[in-house]
C-alpha cells in the first residue's frame, strides 16, 4: 500500500508541475483555472491527509524553483493554502466519505489559511491597511472557473481511481 501511495504521489506531483505550465503557455493566469489545486485535492481525497498536506506544500515550492511561478509573495500564501486543501480534504473525507463536502470544506479552510498568511505578509510589508478579505474575495471571484472545474472533475477522477486502484 505504501508503494502505491508513493507512486500516486509522484504522479500527482508531476501533474501538478505540468498543468500549471500548460495553463501559463495559453496566456491564462494560473489564478483563474487553479491548476495546482487539482492534484493537491485529489491527493488528500485519495491518499489521505498526510500525503495531501505534503503534496500541497511541495507543489508551489517545486513550481517556483522550476518556472518561478507562483511569484513571491504569492508562493507563501499558496503554500499554506494548498497545505490546507490537502490536509483537510483528507481529514474530512476520512470522516464523511463525501467527496463534494470534503472539497467544499477544504476549499474554504485552505482559503482561510491563505487569508491569514496574506494578512501576516501585508502587515510585515507595512501594508496593514489592506484587508485579507481583499485577497480572499479576489481568490474566489478570479478563481471561480477553476473552482467549478474542481467541483465537476475531481469527484469523477477520484471515484474512477478508487475503483481501479484500491
Amino acid at each position: 500500500m505504501k508503494t502505491k501511495k508513493l507512486v500516486y504521489s509522484s504522479l500527482l506531483l508531476s501533474i501538478g508541475i505540468i498543468l500549471p505550465t500548460l495553463v501559463h503557455l495559453t496566456g491564462i493566469p494560473g489564478n483563474v483555472f487553479l491548476p495546482m489545486h487539482i492534484p493537491v485535492l485529489i491527493a488528500g481525497l485519495l491518499l489521505g491527509p498526510t500525503y495531501g498536506a505534503i503534496i500541497g506544500v511541495l507543489l508551489p515550492l517545486i513550481n517556483f524553483l522550476i518556472i518561478n511561478m507562483p511569484p513571491i509573495p504569492t508562493l507563501y500564501i499558496m503554500t499554506f493554502e494548498l497545505l490546507g486543501y490537502g490536509l483537510f480534504s483528507g481529514i474530512i473525507y476520512k470522516r464523511t466519505s463525501n467527496i463534494i463536502l470534503s472539497l467544499v470544506c477544504s476549499m474554504i479552510i485552505g482559503r482561510i489559511f491563505g487569508a491569514i498568511v496574506s494578512y501576516v505578509l501585508f502587515t510585515m510589508l507595512g501594508m496593514s491597511k489592506i484587508s485579507p478579505y481583499i485577497w480572499l474575495s479576489g481568490s474566489i471571484i478570479t478563481g471561480l472557473p477553476g473552482i467549478i472545474i474542481q467541483l465537476l472533475l475531481i469527484p469523477i477522477i477520484v471515484k474512477a481511481l478508487m475503483k481501479k486502484a484500491y
